[in-house]
């Protein structure tokens, strides 16, 4: 049986995405779960905020010839005639583990771009599988040997042959987004993106005999969506978010969920709206503190300099990512441990 997977998706950068990744692995496995964290991106953004410069270096000068210490030290082997090697994930708590992400990644989406097209060739079909579900089995691999209860994966905001692949071992996509028109277009690149993945795999997917071993079923699941980066009160949004605010649960059904348009009265406010997640304040005074002290927010304590309103700060951040950690393990269909 599989390790279920989840991942944050958006077409548009710079909506915060890697920093919610990283505040709510940590909060779920706050909560008891054990989660696994794969940074997919090639920019290994997410890798650099759980690790300092000196981890890094030593991630990212390892000899070939070593255990694989990274996401693309584990996928190398399929550049020649390989397969996957284990990786060695690190430990972050207890209760969090990361597959680190490699700049070196961004060399393996060629590959990945022939394989797909080989994958419908009866002679190539085999090999071309093995390759397009290497992230997906990295992943499992991983978390049977560290018994976790969820993969998150982390991947940068395009629709390449990368991010193709590891949305194809995706059980749940949740996509955040920010109240601005590029994000709401992200929105619509990414819906018609999903669909065609899900149905280009299932073709794929039939071409293969059983023997080939388990494949991800390329569910891509949309799981619901947050609104991130509201620098304004969310009792009061100022009204340049209004509009865009408004537009999101219409755009949301039609997009992802492949409904027909309906009337903007007919739809639900994006605060009542069973679709949105959260809608999360913006901590931004909070994050250089969390940078320096390399934790989550809702960890800061006064000596990491959260005193007076940054703590106060602090206390919502912890109930902010507790509601929603708690929302998206339901909705996916996970518990918490007893």
């Amino acid at each position: 049986m599989s390790t279920p997977t989840l991942s944050f998706f958006n077409n548009k950068g710079g909506v915060g995405k890697t920093t919610l990744v990283y505040h709510l692995s940590w909060m779920l496995a706050e909560l008891g779960l054990n989660v696994l964290v794969v940074d997919a991106d090639p920019q290994a953004n997410l890798t650099a905020a759980f690790l300092d410069e000196a981890a890094l270096i030593d991630l990212w000068n390892t000899d070939p010839g070593q255990p694989a210490q990274t996401l693309f030290d584990a996928l190398r082997p399929l550049t020649r005639v390989g397969d996957i090697l284990p990786v060695q994930a690190r430990q972050i708590t207890p209760g969090l583990h990361l597959i680190p992400g490699d700049l070196a990644l961004s060399g393996f989406e060629d590959p990945l771009s022939e394989q797909w097209a080989k994958a419908l060739s009866e002679e190539n079909a085999e090999r071309a599988l093995l390759v397009l579900s290497a992230f997906w089995r990295v992943a499992q691999q991983s978390a049977a040997d560290l018994q976790a209860d969820l993969i998150i994966f982390d991947v940068g905001p395009n629709l390449g042959a990368i991010n193709r692949s590891v949305l194809l071992g995706t059980d749940h996509v949740i996509v955040p987004l920010a109240a601005d028109l590029f994000s709401l277009q992200g929105l619509r690149n990414l819906g018609p993106a999903l669909k065609r993945w899900r149905s280009g795999w299932a073709v794929r997917r039939q071409a293969v005999d059983a023997t080939l071993g388990p494949l991800p079923d390329g569910a891509m699941q949309p799981a619901g969506y947050i609104g991130l980066q509201h620098q304004e009160r969310l009792s009061r949004p100022v009204q340049a978010y209004v509009s865009w605010l408004n537009r999101i649960p219409g755009e949301y059904r039609q997009c992802l969920l492949y409904e027909p348009a309906q009337p903007p009265e007919s739809l639900p406010d994006i605060r009542n709206d069973p679709h949105c997640l959260a809608l999360l304040r913006h901590y931004k005074s909070l994050i250089p503190f969390a940078q320096e002290a390399r934790k989550p927010v809702f960890k800061l304590r006064s000596a990491d300099g959260a005193i007076g309103s940054h703590g106060a700060a602090v206390s919502r951040a912890y109930q902010d990512f507790e509601q929603l950690a708690c929302k998206i393990l339901d909705r996916i269909g996970l518990a918490l441990p007893l």
